[in-house]
C-alpha cells in the first residue's frame, strides 16, 4: 500500500508541474511584470517514452518522462532558468521477475575442488565453515543472483551470491554508497523524487553586470551543469557534476544525465585584447554536499561495470555473512561468518567548506580563431575507494577447516574494506580549432590529476595513490557520402581517449599477475556516422566505441524519425562484442591470507601470490563495455513537445 502511495504521489507531482506549465503559458502575460523590463514566461514541455528489451532479461526498460523548461527575464537584468524534470519507469513492476520484487531466487555456487561430492554447492552449503558462519536465518539462500553471472562465469574464480530486490523488499546489502544503493521500489521506479530534489534539474538565477571598457561580469547562481568538456561519452575535464549512469549506462546524452549540483559561478568577461579574440576568467564553487557517481543499484537495468552489484554483495558478506566459491585452498567452496569479508563503512564526506570544491577556468579565442581554456579542480573523486582493514581487529576470524578456532593469530590481510572518496586535484586545458584544408573541426582535451586510487594487490592495504593523465582527441568532418545522401553532408565524427597511469604496480607472482587491475596505458575510440534524409527529418547513425586493451566493442545503431516538428521516434540497439576475456581475469586476494587453509605462496605475510579470476578486479580491465557484453538491448523512444 505505502509503495502504490508513493507512485500515487509522484505521479500528482508530474501533473500538478504540468498543469502549472499550461498554466503559464495560458496566463504568463497575466502575471506580474515584475519590473519594467521583465517578460513573460518561456515555457515548454516534453513528454519521453523510452522502451527497451534486453537478451536473456526481456523488458529492461519502461521510463516514462515528463521534463518542463522555463524560462523568465526579470527586471534589471536579471533572469532565472529552471528545468523540472519527473519519470517514472515500470520495467520494475512489469518485469518485476527480473527487476522488481520477485528478483532473483536460490543460488549454485561453485566449488571446483568437488570437495564434499559436488562441485557446485548452494548457498550455505559449504563443507569448510568458519566461526559464526551459520548465516542462513539472516541471509537466506533466496532472492538472489550470482555476482557477475550476466556478464562472465565464474570459471574457478571466487564469486558469491548478491540480493537483487529493492531495499523495501529486501534489505540485505543496503548502503547508501553516495546516493544509490539503498533504493525502494518507489524510488527505484521514480528516480527524481528524493531528499536531493533531484526533480529539480536546474534552477538559478542569473545576471550580466557591465563593467565598462567592453568589460562585463556574469553571475549564475543555483542548481546547475557545468560543461568543461568539449568531448562526448567519456570525461576527461567534465568532472564538476556527478554523472547517473544508472539511468541509461554511457548511452545517454551526458546533458541528460549529469547529476546538477548547487553551484555558484562568476565569469569574467574581458573581451578582446591585442593577441585575442576574446577573454574570459571563470571561477566555479560547488558547494552543494558531496555526491558520488550513481553506478546503479544491484537488481536494476543499468549496473555500470557491475559495481553496484559487487558493492552490495560484499557489504551484504560484511552484516550477515555467506558462502565465497573457490576460496579454501583456492578451489572449495567457503562459508564465512559476519564481520569477517566484505564491506564494512561507507565514509561519505559529510558538508564542510573544506569538502567543497573550487574550480577556475581560462579561456580564450586568439587572433588566428583557436579557442582554447586552461583549467584546475580540486574536489572528491566521484568513484569510490575500497581500502583494506588490514589489522584493524584482534583475532584472526578465519578458523581452518570444521570449525576450528584459532583465536591467537592477529587479524592480517583480510578482504574487508572500507570505502573511501579521496580529494582530487585536477589542472588541464583543452582546445579547438579548425583545418580549412580537411574541412574538418578539431577538438583536443588534457588533464593531469593528483589523489585518486587504484586497487592494488601488491600493497597490504589493497589500493595505492596514483597521478593520472588523460587525454582525448576529437576531429568532425561533414562529408558528402553518395549513398547516404546526394543532398545532404553526413557527419562524421571520431574520437581517441588515452589514459596513463603513473607509478603503475605490475609483476608476475607464483600464480599469476599481481598489482593494479587498471591497465597502465589504454586507449578507446569512436566513431560517429549520422546522416541526414528527406530534408533532415530522417537521421539514420550509428556509433562505434571499442576499448583496445579489453578488447571489448559496442555498436549502436539508431534511426531518428521528425515526424513532425513536435513529434519525434527513435528506434536503436546497441550490441557488445568481447574478444578479450581471457585478459580480464585478475589477481583476486584468495592467496593473500597467510593462515590455513589459505595460505599463499609468497613468503611474505600480507603479499598475494596471484591466484585470480573475474571477480572482484576483472571489471576494472573489462571496462565499462567488456562488463556489459551481454546486455544487448533493442529500443524506441517516443518525444513529444506540448
Amino acid at each position: 500500500m505505502e509503495t502504490k502511495q508513493n507512485t500515487g504521489r509522484h505521479l500528482t507531482l508530474i501533473a500538478a508541474a504540468l498543469s502549472a506549465s499550461f498554466a503559464t503559458q495560458a496566463w504568463g502575460d497575466d502575471l506580474p511584470s515584475m519590473g519594467e523590463d521583465s517578460s513573460p514566461w518561456q515555457v515548454d514541455v516534453t513528454y519521453e517514452n523510452h522502451t527497451a528489451h534486453r537478451e536473456h532479461a526481456g523488458l529492461a526498460k519502461f521510463r516514462n518522462t515528463m521534463q518542463l523548461e522555463a524560462d523568465k527575464k526579470f527586471g534589471n537584468g536579471w533572469g532565472v532558468h529552471s528545468i523540472l524534470r519527473g519519470s517514472w519507469d515500470g520495467v520494475y513492476r512489469m518485469n518485476s521477475s527480473e527487476y522488481g520484487k520477485d528478483a532473483g531466487g536460490p543460488i549454485m555456487l561453485e566449488n571446483s575442488s568437488g570437495a564434499g561430492g559436488s562441485f557446485a554447492v548452494p548457498h550455505g552449503g559449504s563443507i569448510v565453515q568458519l566461526a559464526n558462519s551459520n548465516f542462513l536465518a539472516s541471509n537466506p539462500n533466496d532472492g538472489m543472483r550470482v555476482l557477475g553471472d550476466r556478464w562472465h562465469a565464474t570459471e574457478g574464480g571466487v564469486t558469491f551470491g548478491v540480493p537483487v530486490r529493492p531495499c523495501d523488499i529486501d534489505s540485505r546489502g543496503c548502503r547508501d554508497f553516495g546516493g544509490y544503493g539503498d533504493k525502494t521500489l518507489s524510488e527505484l521506479e521514480a528516480p527524481e523524487f528524493n531528499n536531493r530534489l533531484d526533480f529539480v534539474r536546474e534552477l538559478y538565477v542569473k545576471k550580466t553586470f557591465s563593467l565598462g571598457d567592453g568589460k562585463d561580469l556574469f553571475l549564475k547562481l543555483g542548481k546547475q551543469q557545468v560543461v568543461w568538456g568539449r568531448t562526448d561519452l567519456f570525461r576527461v575535464l567534465d568532472v564538476i557534476n556527478p554523472v547517473d549512469y544508472s539511468r541509461n549506462n554511457i548511452y545517454d546524452e551526458l546533458s541528460d544525465i549529469r547529476i546538477p549540483m548547487w553551484i555558484a559561478q562568476a565569469e569574467y568577461r574581458m573581451g578582446a585584447s591585442e593577441s585575442m579574440q576574446d577573454r574570459n576568467f571563470q571561477i566555479v564553487w560547488n558547494f552543494d554536499q558531496f555526491r558520488a557517481n550513481n553506478l546503479g543499484q544491484c537488481g536494476t537495468p543499468n549496473v555500470i561495470l557491475d559495481a553496484g552489484c559487487f558493492f552490495r554483495g560484499m557489504a551484504n558478506l560484511w552484516d550477515n555473512g555467506g558462502t565465497v566459491s573457490n576460496f579454501a585452498n583456492g578451489n572449495i567452496a567457503t562459508d564465512f561468518g559476519p564481520h569477517q569479508i566484505g564491506i564494512r563503512n561507507v565514509y561519505l564526506p559529510d558538508w564542510s567548506l573544506s569538502n567543497t570544491q573550487l574550480g577556475a577556468k581560462f579561456e580564450g579565442v586568439t587572433a588566428g580563431g583557436l579557442s582554447f581554456s586552461l583549467n584546475a579542480l580540486t574536489y572528491r573523486s566521484q568513484l569510490p575507494s575500497l581500502h583494506s582493514i588490514n589489522g584493524n581487529g584482534t583475532i584472526n576470524p578465519f578458523t581452518g577447516t570444521n570449525g576450528n578456532a584459532n583465536p591467537a593469530i592477529p587479524v592480517k590481510s583480510l578482504i574487508a574494506f572500507d570505502m573511501h572518496f579521496p580529494r582530487v586535484n585536477l589542472i588541464g586545458g583543452s582546445m579547438d580549432f579548425q583545418l580549412p584544408a580537411a574541412g574538418a573541426a578539431v577538438r583536443v582535451e588534457g588533464a593531469y590529476t593528483n589523489g585518486e586510487e587504484f586497487a592494488n594487490t601488491s600493497r597490504s592495504e589493497l589500493f595505492s595513490k596514483n597521478d593520472v593523465f588523460r587525454a582525448v582527441i576529437g576531429i568532425d568532418r561533414p562529408t558528402f557520402i553518395p549513398f547516404i545522401s546526394e543532398t545532404s553532408a553526413t557527419l562524421i565524427s571520431g574520437q581517441l581517449f588515452y589514459q596513463h597511469i603513473f607509478d603503475h604496480e605490475y609483476h608476475q607472482a607464483a600464480l599469476g599477475p599481481v598489482g593494479m587491475p587498471d591497465w597502465e596505458d589504454n586507449f578507446i575510440g569512436t566513431l560517429l556516422i549520422k546522416g541526414f534524409l528527406r530534408n533532415g527529418t530522417l537521421s539514420p547513425q550509428i556509433i562505434f566505441a571499442h576499448d583496445f586493451q579489453a578488447q571489448a566493442t559496442a555498436m549502436a545503431p539508431q534511426v531518428e524519425w521528425n515526424v513532425t516538428n513536435d513529434l519525434k521516434v527513435t528506434f536503436g540497439a546497441n550490441y557488445k562484442l568481447a574478444e578479450g576475456r581471457s585478459r580480464w581475469k585478475f589477481d583476486d586476494c584468495r592467496s593473500c591470507n597467510p593462515y590455513p587453509p589459505f595460505t599463499g605462496a609468497e613468503a611474505n605475510v600480507g603479499i598475494s601470490s596471484g591466484m585470480g579470476g573475474m571477480e572482484p578486479l576483472g571489471r576494472f580491465r573489462a571496462g565499462p563495455i567488456g562488463a556489459a557484453f551481454k546486455e544487448n538491448d533493442i529500443f524506441v523512444r517516443v518525444n513529444y513537445k506540448f
